[in-house]
Protein backbone atom coordinates (compact mmCIF):
# COMPACT_ATOMS: atom_id res chain seq x y z
CA UNK A 1 0.00 0.00 0.00
CA UNK A 2 1.52 3.25 -0.92
CA UNK A 3 2.47 5.35 2.03
CA UNK A 4 0.87 8.79 1.57
CA UNK A 5 1.72 12.02 3.30
CA UNK A 6 -0.01 15.02 5.10
CA UNK A 7 1.36 17.57 3.49
CA UNK A 8 -1.15 20.66 3.19
CA UNK A 9 -4.00 18.43 5.50
CA UNK A 10 -4.43 15.37 2.71
CA UNK A 11 -5.05 12.69 4.84
CA UNK A 12 -7.02 15.54 7.54
CA UNK A 13 -10.46 13.85 7.18
CA UNK A 14 -11.80 11.86 10.69
CA UNK A 15 -11.64 7.57 10.15
CA UNK A 16 -15.13 7.26 12.26
CA UNK A 17 -12.41 5.72 14.94
CA UNK A 18 -15.41 4.46 16.89
CA UNK A 19 -13.93 6.56 19.48
CA UNK A 20 -14.72 9.99 20.45
CA UNK A 21 -14.48 12.81 23.44
CA UNK A 22 -16.10 9.88 26.38
CA UNK A 23 -13.23 7.61 25.19
CA UNK A 24 -10.50 6.78 27.62
CA UNK A 25 -7.14 5.21 27.81
CA UNK A 26 -8.64 2.05 29.26
CA UNK A 27 -10.83 2.03 26.21
CA UNK A 28 -8.58 2.57 23.12
CA UNK A 29 -5.54 -0.26 24.94
CA UNK A 30 -8.58 -2.45 25.44
CA UNK A 31 -7.04 -5.80 23.61
CA UNK A 32 -3.17 -4.49 22.73
CA UNK A 33 0.10 -6.21 24.66
CA UNK A 34 2.49 -4.09 24.05
CA UNK A 35 4.91 -6.89 26.04
CA UNK A 36 8.26 -6.40 24.26
CA UNK A 37 7.97 -2.88 23.40
CA UNK A 38 10.11 -0.19 25.01
CA UNK A 39 8.68 3.52 25.23
CA UNK A 40 9.92 7.08 26.22
CA UNK A 41 7.62 9.30 27.46
CA UNK A 42 8.93 13.08 28.39
CA UNK A 43 6.59 14.36 31.03
CA UNK A 44 5.32 10.89 31.88
CA UNK A 45 5.32 12.08 35.79
CA UNK A 46 2.14 14.45 35.64
CA UNK A 47 -0.84 15.29 34.51
CA UNK A 48 -1.66 13.08 31.17
CA UNK A 49 1.75 11.93 30.56
CA UNK A 50 1.82 10.22 33.90
CA UNK A 51 -1.55 8.44 32.62
CA UNK A 52 -0.06 7.66 29.18
CA UNK A 53 3.28 6.18 31.41
CA UNK A 54 0.62 3.52 33.74
CA UNK A 55 -1.49 2.55 30.58
CA UNK A 56 1.64 1.80 28.78
CA UNK A 57 3.25 -0.15 31.84
CA UNK A 58 -0.27 -1.79 32.22
CA UNK A 59 -0.27 -3.08 28.85
CA UNK A 60 2.93 -4.82 29.42
CA UNK A 61 5.86 -2.12 28.30
CA UNK A 62 9.38 -1.05 29.13
CA UNK A 63 8.99 2.59 29.71
CA UNK A 64 11.46 5.04 30.37
CA UNK A 65 10.54 8.84 32.02
CA UNK A 66 13.00 11.40 31.35
CA UNK A 67 12.24 14.25 33.70
CA UNK A 68 13.90 17.50 34.56
CA UNK A 69 12.47 16.96 38.34
CA UNK A 70 13.93 13.44 38.91
CA UNK A 71 12.59 13.70 42.60
CA UNK A 72 9.09 13.85 41.54
CA UNK A 73 9.44 11.52 38.85
CA UNK A 74 10.02 8.76 41.36
CA UNK A 75 7.00 9.56 43.97
CA UNK A 76 4.95 10.29 41.50
CA UNK A 77 5.77 6.86 39.67
CA UNK A 78 6.57 4.91 42.74
CA UNK A 79 4.84 1.32 42.64
CA UNK A 80 5.03 0.96 38.59
CA UNK A 81 6.96 -1.98 37.24
CA UNK A 82 8.67 -1.87 34.30
CA UNK A 83 9.59 2.13 34.58
CA UNK A 84 13.32 4.01 34.51
CA UNK A 85 13.90 7.36 35.16
CA UNK A 86 16.80 9.21 33.58
CA UNK A 87 17.85 13.29 33.79
CA UNK A 88 16.85 15.18 31.43
CA UNK A 89 16.11 19.31 30.48
CA UNK A 90 14.29 19.85 27.31
CA UNK A 91 15.44 23.37 27.83
CA UNK A 92 18.93 22.24 27.87
CA UNK A 93 20.48 20.58 24.66
CA UNK A 94 23.65 19.04 26.99
CA UNK A 95 21.18 17.40 29.15
CA UNK A 96 19.16 16.12 25.61
CA UNK A 97 21.83 14.55 24.18
CA UNK A 98 23.30 12.96 27.43
CA UNK A 99 19.93 11.31 27.57
CA UNK A 100 19.83 10.16 23.80
CA UNK A 101 23.08 9.04 24.14
CA UNK A 102 22.86 6.92 27.13
CA UNK A 103 19.88 5.61 25.85
CA UNK A 104 21.42 4.54 22.61
CA UNK A 105 24.26 2.90 24.57
CA UNK A 106 21.97 -0.37 26.22
CA UNK A 107 21.49 -0.68 22.28
CA UNK A 108 17.72 -0.45 23.44
CA UNK A 109 14.96 -0.59 20.39
CA UNK A 110 12.46 2.53 20.96
CA UNK A 111 9.05 1.18 19.26
CA UNK A 112 7.62 4.18 20.45
CA UNK A 113 8.96 8.03 21.50
CA UNK A 114 5.94 10.20 23.14
CA UNK A 115 6.80 13.92 23.24
CA UNK A 116 5.02 14.63 25.57
CA UNK A 117 5.88 17.37 28.33
CA UNK A 118 5.31 20.74 27.78
CA UNK A 119 5.07 24.64 29.24
CA UNK A 120 2.02 26.77 28.86
CA UNK A 121 1.60 30.25 28.83
CA UNK A 122 4.77 31.29 31.25
CA UNK A 123 6.86 34.84 32.07
CA UNK A 124 9.54 35.49 29.47
CA UNK A 125 12.07 33.29 30.02
CA UNK A 126 15.15 32.23 27.98
CA UNK A 127 17.57 29.05 28.05
CA UNK A 128 21.11 29.67 27.39
CA UNK A 129 21.01 30.24 23.44
CA UNK A 130 18.60 32.48 24.00
CA UNK A 131 15.99 30.69 22.80
CA UNK A 132 11.78 31.23 24.13
CA UNK A 133 11.06 29.40 26.57
CA UNK A 134 8.20 27.36 24.87
CA UNK A 135 9.83 26.99 21.89
CA UNK A 136 12.63 25.23 23.30
CA UNK A 137 10.46 23.09 25.97
CA UNK A 138 7.95 22.49 23.43
CA UNK A 139 9.43 21.66 20.01
CA UNK A 140 13.12 22.62 19.82
CA UNK A 141 14.04 19.78 22.79
CA UNK A 142 11.83 17.34 21.49
CA UNK A 143 12.86 17.81 17.85
CA UNK A 144 16.53 17.36 19.02
CA UNK A 145 15.66 14.40 21.32
CA UNK A 146 14.23 12.94 18.31
CA UNK A 147 16.95 13.16 16.27
CA UNK A 148 19.23 12.11 19.05
CA UNK A 149 17.25 8.43 18.90
CA UNK A 150 16.63 8.16 15.09
CA UNK A 151 19.11 5.30 15.54
CA UNK A 152 17.16 2.99 18.15
CA UNK A 153 13.60 4.34 16.15
CA UNK A 154 14.65 3.01 12.89
CA UNK A 155 15.50 -0.34 14.20
CA UNK A 156 11.72 -0.66 15.46
CA UNK A 157 10.54 -1.41 11.88
CA UNK A 158 7.49 0.66 12.35
CA UNK A 159 8.07 3.27 15.59
CA UNK A 160 5.78 6.16 16.02
CA UNK A 161 6.72 9.30 17.70
CA UNK A 162 3.51 11.28 19.07
CA UNK A 163 3.92 14.75 19.44
CA UNK A 164 1.64 16.27 22.18
CA UNK A 165 0.14 19.55 20.85
CA UNK A 166 -2.96 21.63 21.32
CA UNK A 167 -5.39 23.43 19.95
CA UNK A 168 -3.60 26.48 21.70
CA UNK A 169 -1.91 25.80 18.09
CA UNK A 170 -5.40 27.85 16.37
CA UNK A 171 -3.76 31.05 18.56
CA UNK A 172 -0.73 31.93 16.25
CA UNK A 173 0.74 30.52 13.33
CA UNK A 174 4.39 30.14 13.25
CA UNK A 175 6.49 33.46 13.42
CA UNK A 176 9.61 32.21 11.03
CA UNK A 177 10.95 36.13 11.10
CA UNK A 178 11.12 36.24 14.94
CA UNK A 179 10.55 32.83 16.44
CA UNK A 180 11.67 34.15 19.88
CA UNK A 181 10.38 37.23 20.14
CA UNK A 182 13.43 39.69 20.00
CA UNK A 183 11.63 42.11 17.62
CA UNK A 184 8.17 42.13 18.92
CA UNK A 185 6.87 42.24 22.30
CA UNK A 186 6.67 39.36 24.46
CA UNK A 187 3.32 37.74 24.52
CA UNK A 188 2.69 34.11 26.40
CA UNK A 189 -0.64 33.33 24.46
CA UNK A 190 1.19 33.93 21.34
CA UNK A 191 4.44 32.11 22.52
CA UNK A 192 2.64 28.70 23.37
CA UNK A 193 0.50 29.05 20.27
CA UNK A 194 3.56 29.05 18.10
CA UNK A 195 5.09 26.47 19.81
CA UNK A 196 1.95 24.65 19.47
CA UNK A 197 1.57 24.95 15.36
CA UNK A 198 5.61 24.47 15.23
CA UNK A 199 4.43 20.26 17.29
CA UNK A 200 1.86 19.82 14.34
CA UNK A 201 4.65 20.94 11.24
CA UNK A 202 7.12 19.31 12.80
CA UNK A 203 4.76 15.98 12.79
CA UNK A 204 4.10 16.69 9.20
CA UNK A 205 7.67 16.85 8.13
CA UNK A 206 8.80 13.90 10.40
CA UNK A 207 6.71 11.57 8.72
CA UNK A 208 7.53 12.77 5.23
CA UNK A 209 11.06 11.84 6.08
CA UNK A 210 10.53 8.77 8.27
CA UNK A 211 7.83 6.99 6.52
CA UNK A 212 10.18 5.14 4.32
CA UNK A 213 12.20 3.87 7.30
CA UNK A 214 9.06 2.31 9.36
CA UNK A 215 9.03 5.75 11.53
CA UNK A 216 5.23 7.28 11.44
CA UNK A 217 4.26 10.46 13.31
CA UNK A 218 1.13 12.64 14.58
CA UNK A 219 0.24 15.22 16.29
CA UNK A 220 -2.91 15.73 18.40
CA UNK A 221 -4.88 17.91 20.81
CA UNK A 222 -5.54 16.12 24.37
CA UNK A 223 -8.26 18.06 24.90
CA UNK A 224 -9.34 20.45 27.63
CA UNK A 225 -8.50 18.88 31.10
CA UNK A 226 -8.64 18.98 34.23
CA UNK A 227 -6.18 17.75 36.98
CA UNK A 228 -2.77 19.23 35.60
CA UNK A 229 -1.10 20.95 36.36
CA UNK A 230 0.14 22.97 32.92
CA UNK A 231 -1.61 25.96 33.16
CA UNK A 232 0.19 26.14 36.72
CA UNK A 233 1.77 29.30 36.46
CA UNK A 234 -0.67 31.42 33.68
CA UNK A 235 -2.65 34.57 34.39
CA UNK A 236 -5.83 34.09 35.53
CA UNK A 237 -6.96 36.98 33.79
CA UNK A 238 -6.29 34.70 30.51
CA UNK A 239 -8.41 32.19 32.24
CA UNK A 240 -11.01 34.80 32.86
CA UNK A 241 -10.47 36.53 29.70
CA UNK A 242 -11.72 33.34 27.75
CA UNK A 243 -14.90 32.63 29.81
CA UNK A 244 -13.90 29.23 31.58
CA UNK A 245 -13.52 31.66 35.37
CA UNK A 246 -14.93 34.21 37.40
CA UNK A 247 -13.95 37.24 38.66
CA UNK A 248 -12.80 35.06 41.56
CA UNK A 249 -10.71 32.78 40.10
CA UNK A 250 -13.64 29.90 40.07
CA UNK A 251 -13.89 28.19 37.36
CA UNK A 252 -17.58 27.65 36.20
CA UNK A 253 -19.06 24.78 37.13
CA UNK A 254 -20.47 24.48 33.64
CA UNK A 255 -17.22 24.73 32.09
CA UNK A 256 -16.04 21.95 34.62
CA UNK A 257 -18.97 19.41 34.06
CA UNK A 258 -17.49 19.29 29.98
CA UNK A 259 -13.71 18.95 30.84
CA UNK A 260 -11.97 15.55 30.37
CA UNK A 261 -10.51 13.63 33.28
CA UNK A 262 -7.08 12.44 32.77
CA UNK A 263 -8.29 9.22 31.43
CA UNK A 264 -9.77 11.14 28.81
CA UNK A 265 -7.10 13.59 28.52
CA UNK A 266 -4.64 10.70 27.39
CA UNK A 267 -6.50 8.61 25.26
CA UNK A 268 -5.49 10.72 21.80
CA UNK A 269 -1.70 9.63 22.87
CA UNK A 270 -2.21 6.23 23.31
CA UNK A 271 -4.80 5.89 20.27
CA UNK A 272 -1.91 7.49 18.38
CA UNK A 273 0.62 4.71 19.58
CA UNK A 274 -1.28 1.98 19.36
CA UNK A 275 -3.90 1.87 17.08
CA UNK A 276 -4.03 -0.28 13.82
CA UNK A 277 -6.19 2.28 12.37
CA UNK A 278 -3.58 4.33 11.91
CA UNK A 279 -1.08 1.96 10.12
CA UNK A 280 -0.70 3.64 6.80
CA UNK A 281 -1.25 6.88 7.85
CA UNK A 282 0.99 9.56 9.47
CA UNK A 283 1.59 12.99 10.02
CA UNK A 284 -1.65 13.83 11.39
CA UNK A 285 -3.37 15.60 13.65
CA UNK A 286 -5.68 14.27 15.75
CA UNK A 287 -8.44 14.78 18.40
CA UNK A 288 -10.94 12.15 20.93
CA UNK A 289 -9.03 9.35 19.50
CA UNK A 290 -9.61 10.16 15.59
CA UNK A 291 -7.89 12.02 12.91
CA UNK A 292 -9.21 16.55 13.35
CA UNK A 293 -10.31 17.90 10.50
CA UNK A 294 -9.12 20.62 8.60
CA UNK A 295 -10.32 24.04 10.28
CA UNK A 296 -11.27 26.46 7.44
CA UNK A 297 -12.90 28.63 9.21
CA UNK A 298 -16.18 26.30 9.16
CA UNK A 299 -15.93 25.69 12.98
CA UNK A 300 -17.29 27.63 15.73
CA UNK A 301 -15.15 27.84 18.43
CA UNK A 302 -16.53 28.51 21.80
CA UNK A 303 -13.80 28.28 24.72
CA UNK A 304 -16.83 28.10 27.46
CA UNK A 305 -17.30 24.67 25.32
CA UNK A 306 -14.56 22.61 25.14
CA UNK A 307 -16.40 20.27 22.54
CA UNK A 308 -16.10 23.20 20.58
CA UNK A 309 -12.18 23.41 20.60
CA UNK A 310 -11.46 21.33 17.80
CA UNK A 311 -10.15 21.24 13.64
CA UNK A 312 -6.83 21.70 12.74
CA UNK A 313 -5.61 25.26 11.44
CA UNK A 314 -4.51 24.58 7.08
CA UNK A 315 -0.86 26.44 8.20
CA UNK A 316 -0.27 24.04 10.80
CA UNK A 317 -0.34 21.27 7.90
CA UNK A 318 0.83 23.17 5.43
CA UNK A 319 3.95 21.52 3.15
CA UNK A 320 5.98 24.75 2.69
CA UNK A 321 5.79 25.38 6.60
CA UNK A 322 6.63 22.06 7.44
CA UNK A 323 10.08 22.08 5.22
CA UNK A 324 10.56 25.49 6.69
CA UNK A 325 10.06 25.10 10.09
CA UNK A 326 12.65 21.52 9.82
CA UNK A 327 15.18 23.83 8.27
CA UNK A 328 14.89 26.09 11.28
CA UNK A 329 14.90 24.00 13.63
CA UNK A 330 18.22 21.95 11.97
CA UNK A 331 19.79 25.56 12.29
CA UNK A 332 18.72 26.16 15.71
CA UNK A 333 19.56 23.33 17.42
CA UNK A 334 22.35 22.27 15.38
CA UNK A 335 21.05 19.08 14.54
CA UNK A 336 21.08 17.42 11.45
CA UNK A 337 18.84 14.32 11.36
CA UNK A 338 20.38 11.47 9.18
CA UNK A 339 19.25 10.76 6.15
CA UNK A 340 18.93 7.24 6.47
Amino acid sequence: MKLNDNYNGALQQPLNSGFNAKSTTHDVIKGVSLKGKTIIVTGGYAGIGLETVKTFVAAGAKVTVPARDVNKAAENLKGLENISIEQMDLMDQESVDAFADKFLSTNDTLHILVNNAGIMWVPLQRNNKGYESQLATNHLGHFRLTAGLWPALKKANGARVINVSSFGHQIAPFDFDDPNFLIGEYKTLQGYGRSKTANNLFSVELDHRGKGLGVRAYSLHPGSVIGTDLGRVAPMELFQQMGTHDENGEIFPEVAARLKNVEQGAATTVWCAVSDQLNNIGGVYCEDADIAELDNGNIAHDYSDPSTLRGVKPYAVDAENAKKLWALSEEMTGTIFPAN
